[in-house]
């Protein structure tokens, strides 16, 4: 049934935990109720991207995009917008839009953007299957099965340039044509759905929003390498993905587009989910594989690769969710098409999860070659209060702290390497001027610490004593060697350590030495912390000029540590002072100190 206006309701774990399913109930209960079944239609998609802004509706033909839409807004929605014509402005993110000169994609937050990972999310129902189809899904896999020869697929993935998303970069054609290369029998393709960075969810989304395009995708690999049976890896922590995967496969076996002799052709290609218990080591193809054979997730030595000997001693190919998003169009538009997008090196689009002290946090998808400053200020809004702009991470608890002199620096693997971070799988943390850079470096080692499998010695000891180095610099009892020794062990590790945990473990340290060696030395020689974040090293005091006796930070304090009479000047007994900042935080005419 084509209807006259349909009522798009973000889907996404994060809009659905704010009352999102309350909001699509609502809004079908005003359709209802106003009669207008058979012309207006409420969809719930998957996520659209604008997290800080959820949850949001989108109107269609007119394009219009409302943020923060609660249940109660629902009302006003249909019978102004809908059933009346008139835009409900205070919704509207930009209110350009009232006027209906501006379209979605002319919204700041979208305008940079190109989607081909998300090309769906935020477009159709994930739960239903002839959405996906509507929007050429599963056409790539019936030109791979008509039109190519396994070799043909594999040969168009390399001329399209397409590397993996997963962190390390490499060519997905040649991964494929290693595992096509052994001798026929049983193989296996495997998604790896694990992700587990702080602050990511690139991942998570996409399988919300887009499941069949990675069951599709998984397919065309079978096809290409001659496997059978795939595995979809993903942590049990995602219970809505899990969700619509397991629908999506329900639906794709009941149309004959997985199982048996699909499409009538001698290709038969079933998949299976795999829940991982969220170790952020089995994100490692060998650990990874270890798991869904049942055993500890460990990573194991390599050669020989899993493209060679995997999962149970047959070869298997590996590809995390984004990187197996790229390849139906790739397959429908060409490799051509997909390597004149991006740098001459790194083709394609690039999935973040936009997070930390920024405007406008959320998912968003830009060509490679796109700049920091691009994805900061022009896509993210700017810092957040105005703050300044202190360092960007990339990469996850493995990546670099990149500085403002890189701003300007494209994104893409080469020139990340080149300043001491990495790609990974698409975290992108910012940070402000009230971040402390030995303090957020303390926190991600912390990670990396606490997840490892602790079967490697570099890695299991290394990174400990780091994490104790940390902790040292940050009690305000570090020394000028403690840098030096730093520095030797992330290089050891880095070098000895068995998987790529603890090989880029030291990566927040090494990257933060170089660009921001002034706050080790502050926290070192002059006991400062300038971001205020390390409790040892701060000292709280009262303004003789500012203080006029309000009595709310006495009133705040949980250890009685301020004393002083009503209208007089109050006193800070340092020795009690357990330093929580609460007194700083609620005295409105600036008279308590922190230094």
């Amino acid at each position: 049934m084509a209807y006259k206006q349909y009522i798009l309701v973000c889907g996404g774990t994060a809009c659905e935990s704010n009352k999102g399913i309350a909001l699509v109930e609502a809004l079908n209960r005003e359709v209802e109720n106003n009669g207008l079944l058979q012309e207006v239609q409420v969809v719930r998609t998957g996520c659209l991207g604008f997290c800080e802004k959820g949850p949001i509706v989108k109107i269609l033909p007119q394009d219009t995009f409302y943020v923060e839409v609660m249940p109660e807004d629902a009302s006003e929605i249909v019978t102004e917008h809908i059933v009346k014509g008139r835009v409900v402005e205070r919704l509207l993110y930009d209110k350009r839009q009232s006027q209906a000169h501006v379209g979605v994609d002319g919204l700041d937050f979208y305008q940079k953007q190109f989607r081909i990972v998300l090309r769906n999310c935020g477009v159709i129902d994930p739960d239903k299957i002839d959405e996906y189809i509507a929007r050429d899904g599963y056409k790539a896999m019936e030109k791979a099965l008509f039109e190519m020869s396994p070799n043909d697929v594999i040969k168009e993935l390399r001329l399209s340039g397409l590397r993996g998303r997963g962190g390390a970069g490499f060519p997905t054609g040649v991964k494929w044509s290693f595992a096509a290369a052994q001798p026929a029998g049983q193989k296996y393709m495997v998604c790896n759905a694990d992700e587990g960075d702080p602050g990511a969810y690139m991942d998570r989304s996409t399988l919300e929003g887009d499941p069949h395009s990675i069951l599709e995708a998984m397919a065309i690999a079978g096809y290409a390498i001659g496997a059978s049976q795939g595995y979809v890896y993903i942590r049990a922590e995602y219970p809505l993905a899990i969700k619509r995967l397991e629908n999506a496969i329900v639906q794709a076996t009941e149309y004959g587009l997985l199982g048996e002799k699909i499409l009538g052709t001698d290709f038969s290609f079933k998949i299976e989910l795999r829940l991982g218990a969220g170790a952020f080591v089995c994100g490692e193809e060998t650990a990874l594989l270890a798991s869904i054979e049942g055993n500890r997730g460990m990573p194991s030595p390599r050669p020989p690769f899993p493209a060679v000997k995997g999962l149970w001693g047959c070869p298997t190919v590996i590809n995390n969710v984004e990187t197996l998003a790229n390849i139906p169009v790739i397959l429908l538009k060409g490799a051509d098409w997909f390597s004149k997008i991006g740098t001459e090196t790194t083709k394609g689009t690039k999935v973040f999860a936009l997070t930390g002290k920024i405007n406008n946090s959320g998912l968003i998808e830009v060509p490679m070659g796109t700049t920091l400053r691009e994805i900061i200020f022009d896509i993210g809004g700017g810092i957040k209060d105005g703050k300044e702009f202190k360092a960007a991470q990339t990469g996850g608890p493995s990546g670099g702290m990149i500085p403002p002199q890189f701003l300007d620096a494209p994104i893409d693997y080469e020139s990340l390497t080149s300043i001491g971070s990495i790609m990974g799988s698409g975290g992108l943390i910012v940070m402000d001027e009230d971040d402390c850079i030995p303090d957020v470096t303390k926190f991600y080692l912390d990670f990396t610490v606490d997840e490892s499998c602790g079967k490697c010695a570099p890695c299991r000891i290394g990174g400990r004593k780091l994490l104790n180095y940390l902790h040292k610099i940050c009690d305000g009892a570090g020394t000028a060697e403690d840098i030096e020794n730093m520095k030797e062990i992330s290089l050891a590790m880095g070098r000895a350590s068995l998987c790529g945990l603890g090989q880029t473990a030291p990566n927040p340290i090494l990257s933060s030495l170089k660009y921001f060696m002034d706050e080790y030395i502050e926290h070192i020689d002059e006991g400062k912390c300038r971001a205020g974040k390390c409790k040892n090293l701060l000292l709280y005091s009262i303004s003789v000029d500012n203080c006029v006796g309000c009595t709310a930070c006495a009133r705040v304090c949980p250890v009685n540590a301020i004393t002083g009479e009503r209208r007089q000047l109050h006193v800070i007994d340092t020795a009690a002072c357990i330093k929580c900042g609460q007194c700083y935080d609620v005295c409105k005419f600036h008279a308590v100190l922190r230094s």
